[in-house]
């Protein structure tokens, strides 16, 4: 047995030397059979290290870590009670963390009460308690309106929670729980935290804690019951206070006094003598038939429905002690018009629909698009439309041709149904089209309403345009929002259209409708183009590069329409008076002339087709043409007026200011091609000259018309006029002794190479009338309308979004006036700051363009409930003066910024008796009673009470004695309880000595 024993005790020490060299923790057992064969005596060995951590020592010391990574530790912690109201006014702070317990998450949350505190890490008195249990007999935080469940059940300020982490089942099973508890009181002990922590436990829906906090020498355990249905004896405060007394155990006589706290909350939701949040349809118009519908040119505002489901009232007695108010199963005195306090809260609906969001949002997903206009509505309009303009523009070359004979085949009664029917299709295809005609030919004469003016003449047709652009140039310094916005005046043609668009995309027939009333305003824009009448709703001049690039292609289309029709005009002009001066000269005319203009000859609309046409400038101040001088002198051509009384250089001749052509205009898109061009041509020598030549066209123009109007001058002549900068005079004296003044050309003008030199010499004697346009309107009007044409719906709808938001930012000005609601008022400013850069950047995103849309419809979510509640408390107001409604204006923006509100004077003031009044109205209409002129309370034989039953009793009992024996310290005891119709639960936190107990 020595050998034997010797041997295991040899393997023993080997086995205990491979386990420390490997370090791991392990439980192992060794056995060993140290008998032959035959022999069956064995002996077993077991070895366990008690040195490793199991995975609950683990769990605990990771806790530990925690709790001094937070600092939570700390000694001794001075901070004044908590005032009133801080628990809602004041901010709250979380930090969390992931723990784990083996395999499983825990999240470890801190929550606590941002406030100044003094910290010292002195030694703890014994007779301080923690926070916590000072806490649970603050009487000045109850029933906060909005905090972490534990704040309203417990009143504490700071505590820890540890919860299943996400994903992770609930911890159910009751040894689960009690591993979780006994964690938590090995790391309060461990570490010396006095702040409470608390374990979720059961499902999360039933918000269940358990918790423990820890001082010297005390400690208190909260605890929670949650049941379904309110148990018969305890739906009274005589009954909980029977539990209460009966948990505390206390055995002292006379018991300490329970300070009593209740609050009952009835709930209105039943709204009487309410107004409609929107007019009835009206469906004898051609737009009636929609709830909230507007004329076109407006956009239509409000909820669709009441904005407001609830309102709650709280009454709360905040100071009872037992036996001043009874309650129980036969008797209350809890009457809500005898509460001191009375609070009030709002319930808003959820997914409130409201017009001017819907809108908005409706129109912003055709954005997102990318179909073209044939994949919407097909090919067969496009094929249509081409088919008969292919027939129409071969109409000559159909008459010229010979006669074919026509093949049996097509005589065939076949054939001919078939035709029938393709026609009857092509009719059928018209009349069904996306956007009903009658609603089409309003919008177009809401966007061209001189269309509906009679085209007499000419001078009828320009009047009325020029009058709108005048009207908008004088309202345009009131409003400047769309250049901060970068999107077009308010009711410009550009800023009408994105308001009709969006009222066809919502309410008749979507994008399909969207793509056919586009088509027909692109037709309407050609026709305008081609018959010369100026766009409706357009300021004057070159496109504001300040506005959408849209606009600026409509304003680039007026100016090609204004420009076409100025040198028509012009050239009819110059034609009428060649005609008085032949019959002047008694029409004798020569063949020449005859010959010369009936070639030149086609009508003055098709003249401004043609590609080598000369430019016909406009010289309204009349053009002083000098006539054939003598000795075969050149002809003096484009001469504008006298430039300041000075002469040309080599003669004595005046120099005269030349008529020239005015710059191209561009949009902004053009812009930005050039200067791609420009930046292609790199930095070579070549590269500098070529853009050089590009760059001085409008120069080289200018000149050529000096050279026209002033005969004989050089290029100093010209800069005098045109850059007097580069022409320095100097005072010298001439070979008389007499002063005269000497100029030159600057240092610039004389470097070699320079371009005004070489361009100088190239300039031909042509007057602007007979130059090359520098601005080729035929040509960029076509580019615009191929441009129009080509226009997705989707890009068409990113083009226009801007001006979209900028009517529903007036939208919302204009109805936050009426309510007058700061909150709403600052938000629409900071959105207008905020708008001005989102829609300035190159590329605007989308998802920002959505939460910038989300933020329009939540002002329009508190507008539209501003008004009703406006609507709601003003119903019953007897009394209408400056004060009532300064207060009722205070009181409903109050409800709309806070989670709660409190009624000064509860149910004896002014607000109070509306909140009574509403409560009667809505009791009689649940019952069905008759309702009376006199609805004052009081009145005798009445049987219908004034508010429904509580929809929530909240009771608050709290104490202060000793637990567990009559000689223990006196330390605070609580319990909150909720009775509500499908929930009872008691919260208790209830604190006992460790030292003498």
């Amino acid at each position: 047995m020595s050998s034997r024993r010797q041997y295991s005790s040899s393997g023993c020490l080997r086995f205990a030397n491979v386990t420390k060299q490997k370090k791991k923790k392990w439980k192992t057992k060794l056995c060993f059979n140290m008998a032959a064969d035959n022999d069956p005596e064995s002996e077993v060995f077991e070895i366990t290290d008690f040195t490793t951590a199991s995975e609950w020592e683990r769990f605990v010391s990771k806790v530990e870590e925690v709790l001094n990574e937070w600092k939570l530790t700390e000694s001794y912690v001075e901070k004044l009670s908590p005032e009133k109201g801080a628990y809602v006014n004041g901010s709250w702070g979380e930090q969390s963390q992931d723990v784990h317990f083996a395999d499983f998450k825990f999240s470890i949350s801190h929550h606590f009460l941002k406030e100044e505190c003094k910290k010292e890490n002195g030694r703890s008195e014994e007779d301080t308690l923690p926070l916590a249990m000072q806490d649970l007999l603050s009487m000045h935080n109850d029933f906060p309106p909005r905090a972490h469940c534990l704040v309203r059940w417990y009143g504490l300020r700071e505590f820890v929670v540890i919860s299943p982490g996400a994903n992770c089942e609930a911890i159910i099973s009751e040894s689960k729980c009690n591993l979780l508890l006994s964690s938590i009181s090995m790391s309060l002990a461990n570490s010396g935290c006095q702040v409470p922590m608390f374990v979720q436990i059961q499902q999360k829906w039933r918000r269940i804690y358990a918790g423990e906090c820890q001082g010297p020498g005390v400690r208190t355990d909260f605890e929670i019951v949650h049941l379904r249905k309110v148990p018969s004896q305890y739906n009274h405060l005589s009954g909980l206070l029977d539990i209460f007394k009966s948990k505390i155990g206390c055995n002292l006589l006379p018991l300490p006094p329970v300070d009593i706290a209740i609050r009952y909350t009835y709930i209105l939701q039943d709204w009487q003598q309410s107004s409609w949040p929107q007019q009835p349809p009206d469906f004898d118009t051609l737009l009636g038939g929609e709830v909230g519908g507007v004329e076109f040119g407006n956009l239509p505002f409000g909820a669709c429905e009441e904005p407001i489901s609830e309102l709650h009232l709280a009454t709360t007695w905040p100071h009872l002690t037992e036996g001043i108010v009874v309650d129980n199963d036969v008797y209350s005195d809890l009457d809500p018009l005898q509460a001191p306090h009375w609070s009030v809260r709002v319930r808003t609906a959820e997914n409130l629909q409201c017009l001017l969001g819907d809108f908005i949002t409706e129109f912003f997903k055709l954005c997102c698009r990318r179909e073209s206009a044939e994949e919407i509505l097909g090919r067969g309009h496009a094929e249509e439309e081409g088919q008969e303009n292919s027939d129409i523009s071969s109409a000559l070359s159909k008459l010229t041709e010979p006669a074919a004979p026509v093949p049996l085949s097509k005589l065939s009664v076949s054939s001919m149904v078939h035709s029938a029917r393709k026609h009857m299709r092509r009719r059928r295809h018209i009349d069904e089209s996306p956007l009903n005609v009658d609603v089409l030919n309003s919008i177009l004469l809401y966007l061209f309403p001189d269309a509906a003016v009679e085209k007499s003449s000419d001078k009828e047709k320009t009047t009325q345009p020029n009058s709108v652009r005048t009207s908008e140039k004088e309202k345009s310094p009131d409003d400047n929002l769309f250049l901060q916005l970068k999107s077009a005046p308010s009711d410009s043609l550009t800023y009408r259209l994105a308001l009709c668009l969006c009222m066809v995309n919502y309410s008749y027939g979507g994008l399909p409708a969207v793509t056919h009333l586009w088509q027909e305003f692109v037709l309407e824009l050609r026709y305008r183009w081609e018959n010369n009448f100026l766009i409706y709703g357009l300021t004057g001049g070159p496109p504001d590069l300040r506005c959408c690039l849209l606009h600026q292609k409509f304003q680039m289309l007026n100016c090609c329409i204004d420009r076409k029709r100025a040198r028509d005009e012009a050239r009819k002009a110059q034609e009428g008076n060649r005609e008085r001066e032949r019959k002047v000269s008694g029409g004798k005319a020569s063949a020449s002339t005859t010959t010369r203009e009936v070639s030149q000859g086609k009508s003055w609309d098709s003249w401004s087709d043609s590609e080598e046409e000369f430019f016909e400038c406009l010289s309204d101040q009349g053009e002083m043409e000098s006539s054939q001088s003598e000795g075969g002198k050149i002809k003096a051509e484009g001469r504008l007026q006298p430039y300041n009384n000075m002469t040309l250089l080599n003669s004595a001749e005046p120099l005269y200011v030349p008529v020239t052509q005015e710059p191209a205009p561009m949009t902004e898109d053009q812009l930005e091609e050039q200067s791609e061009v420009l930046a292609k041509l790199g930095t070579s020598a070549e590269g500098t000259h070529l853009r050089a030549r590009m760059q001085s066209a409008c120069l080289l123009s200018d000149m050529e018309s000096f050279k026209a109007a002033n005969p004989g001058c050089v290029l100093e002549d010209f800069v005098r006029w045109y850059s007097p900068r580069d022409y320095v005079e100097e005072e010298a004296v001439d070979e008389k002794g007499d002063p005269v003044v000497k100029g030159e050309l600057s240092a610039r003008m004389k470097i070699p190479g320079n371009m005004w030199v070489e361009a100088w010499e190239t300039a031909r004697v042509t007057p602007a009338r007979r130059q090359k346009r520098l601005f080729d309107d035929t040509k960029e009007a076509e580019k615009v309308l191929h441009y129009l044409a080509m226009l997705k719906p989707g890009d068409l709808a990113h083009h226009l979004l801007p001006c979209l938001l900028h009517a529903a930012i007036v939208k919302l000005k204009q109805e936050e006036s009426i309510e007058n609601i700061p909150s709403v008022e600052k938000s629409i400013q900071q959105a207008t700051s905020q708008a001005n850069k989102l829609l300035h950047s190159g590329n605007c995103d989308n998802k920002k363009l959505e939460d910038f849309i989300n933020q329009l419809v939540t002002m329009e979510t508190v507008i539209t409930e501003a008004r009703s509640l406006k609507a709601k408390f003003a119903a019953d107001e007897e009394e209408d003066n400056d004060e009532a409604a300064d207060e009722l204006e205070k009181f409903v923006t109050s409800l709309l910024e806070e989670p709660e509100v409190v009624v000064i004077g509860a149910g004896q003031a002014r607000i109070g008796r509306i909140i009574h009044r509403l409560f009667i109205n809505a009791q009689r209409a649940a019952l069905l009673a008759p309702v009376d002129d006199d609805l004052e309370p009081g009145v005798e034989g009445r049987k219908i009470p004034d508010f429904p039953p509580p929809a929530g009793r909240e009771i608050l009992l709290r104490t202060c004695v000793p637990r567990p024996a009559p000689y223990s310290k006196a330390l605070p005891q609580r319990l909150f309880c909720v009775l509500m119709k499908d929930e009872f639960r008691l919260a208790g936190a209830f604190s006992a000595d460790t030292s003498f107990f």
